[in-house]
């Protein structure tokens, strides 16, 4: 059986993991890694995903990262340009080499004994089994399960004639020309889908049981590419990125504070891009803004597709699915060729990795999060995970860079463990990602880590406060227990005043 060593072990190799191993390359030069990635392309959610349209739903100026500019003017980038630039990031910093492909782990087991992670893992094209050992796991590996998407039992589906195909698992030349197409579902996914097969369907309508919050946005961002033609790349990349921090954050403050007046400023939006056309029932949700992510629609396309009459959306339950298609509740049936479930994500933590302390198993419902960067009472491990209320990559980012200065002070100071203690009874009842209710999260909150309720185990969803928590704030703060012990010394790395937090949070590192 193949056994190998390493400093740390990056667990994916999708956006986070390619992120947390450009960081380590750059600012822990002396320390061996590899990347275990399960299937044979780096990439992750932009590999796996394939169906039309696949796109960002996040302004690329924030969701690239922080070290290598996104250049262009496209704000909402498609699948494959989003994949070759995790590609061409990986390249530019040499950690391409450091990658292992078709590779599963399947336990990993923390030997206090030994102060090391052992990690099972298989070569799933032959069974080949391996070992590897390590120092320091970090868990990059997004959160949703890559198998199998949700899709819920509906009665009847053995009676429908047709196709059902789920996004997850697109099939390579589905041919949907001239064919009538349902799409169930309203996040993210459906409003990608419908308009982009609108244009070769013969119709598709989007059926939704609740209608969620949109805003359009344009394709490209005519000021980013102003900006690129005065100024140097990286300078007009930052001032880019900080302009759309600045805005989502106070977009998502405003929703929070002032629900009912952010609620008319989005209705009012979608209401003047309908034209008076479609019933705004559909697109007026029972919850306040960001209760649920806000989705976004590129260059209003979907909007136009409803207008034009090549697309429809139906509010209403389904009660069965028919030969022809799906009866609904009102009794309405929906005719169709293909059925696409845009129904959501199975969450699965660390890619269903169950990991073990000393031989016990870590429940992770029963842990709070550090800092949203390690579990409580979880040995020199790490977990990048990124926001969801605004780009993944930003949380990303600093997370990679806080185990960074993590590692280094280890290092400095010649500690060889690292555990974070609660010993103040903060657990809440929140989950990891925070207090949004959809229903991927609601269905998953006996899989996912608490949040406390004060102090670094209460994630605070603000890229401004996490910068200086990561970037800035100590590492010995007290709730860490270094090789056994803990100590409340406080003291910084580095001084730091107010204002360079805040410029570093704007415009990078």
């Amino acid at each position: 059986m193949s056994k190998q060593h390493f400093d740390v072990i990056i667990v994916g190799a999708g956006i986070s993991g390619i992120g947390m191993a450009c960081h380590l390359q750059r600012e822990c030069p002396d320390k061996s890694f590899t990347i275990l990635e399960r299937r044979e392309n780096m990439g992750g959610t932009w590999d796996l995903f394939r169906y039309p349209g696949i796109r960002s739903d996040s302004d690329m100026f924030t969701f690239g990262y922080n070290f290598r500019p996104w250049t262009g003017g496209k704000v909402l980038a498609d699948g494959p340009s989003i994949k070759n630039y995790v590609r061409e990031t990986a390249r530019e910093n040499g950690v391409d080499k450091k990658i292992q492909f078709g590779i599963k782990v399947t336990d990993a087991d923390w030997s206090s004994a030994d102060k090391c992670w052992k990690l099972k893992a298989v070569r799933e094209q032959s069974g080949e089994e391996l070992e590897f050992t390590t120092s320091f796991m970090v868990g990059c590996t997004g959160y949703y399960n890559y198998d199998e998407g949700y899709k819920p039992e509906f009665p009847g589906e053995k009676d429908f004639k047709g196709q059902i195909v789920h996004p997850q698992h697109w099939p390579e030349g589905l041919d949907y020309a001239g064919k009538k197409v349902v799409v169930i579902g309203s996040g993210a996914t459906a409003i990608t889908l419908v308009p982009t097969m609108a244009k070769e369907a013969a119709h598709i309508t989007m059926l939704q049981r609740s209608p969620t919050y949109l805003l359009p946005l344009p394709s490209v961002d005519k000021v980013a590419l102003s900006l690129q033609k005065v100024l140097p790349a990286k300078l007009a990349y930052k001032l880019t990125r900080a302009r759309n921090i600045a805005a989502a954050r106070i977009m998502f403050e405003r929703s929070k504070k002032n629900p009912k007046l952010m609620r008319r400023l989005f209705l009012g939006i979608t209401r003047t891009q309908l034209g008076g056309k479609v019933d705004m029932k559909h697109f007026s949700p029972d919850y306040n803004p960001w209760d649920q992510r806000l989705c976004v629609v590129k260059d209003g396309d979907l909007f136009k597709s409803l207008k034009s009459g090549e697309a429809s959306i139906v509010t209403d339950n389904i009660d069965r699915f028919t030969e022809k298609g799906i009866l609904l509740k009102s009794g309405q049936e929906l005719e169709a060729d293909i059925i696409i479930p845009a129904t959501g994500l199975n969450i699965q933590m660390l890619g269903g990795i169950k990991p073990r302390v000393d031989g016990k198993e870590v429940v992770m419902k029963d842990k709070i999060i550090y800092k949203n960067v390690m579990v409580e009472g979880v040995p020199n491990a790490g977990m990048i995970f990124g926001y969801t209320n605004i780009s993944w990559t930003l949380k990303a980012d600093i997370a990679a860079e806080y185990l960074c200065r993590l590692l280094n002070y280890m290092d400095r100071h010649k500690i060889s463990t690292v555990v974070p203690r609660d010993t103040e009874n903060s657990r809440g009842e929140d989950t990891i990602m925070g207090a949004l209710n959809s229903g991927y999260i609601m269905r998953a909150k006996d899989r996912l880590p608490r949040q406390g309720t004060h102090g670094p185990w209460k994630s605070s969803d603000n890229y401004l406060e996490d910068v200086k928590i990561l970037r800035f704030d100590p590492i010995d703060d007290g709730y860490l227990e270094f090789d056994g012990k803990r100590s409340r010394s406080g003291k910084s790395d580095s001084h730091t005043g107010f204002l360079r937090p805040l410029r570093s949070a704007l415009f990078g590192s």
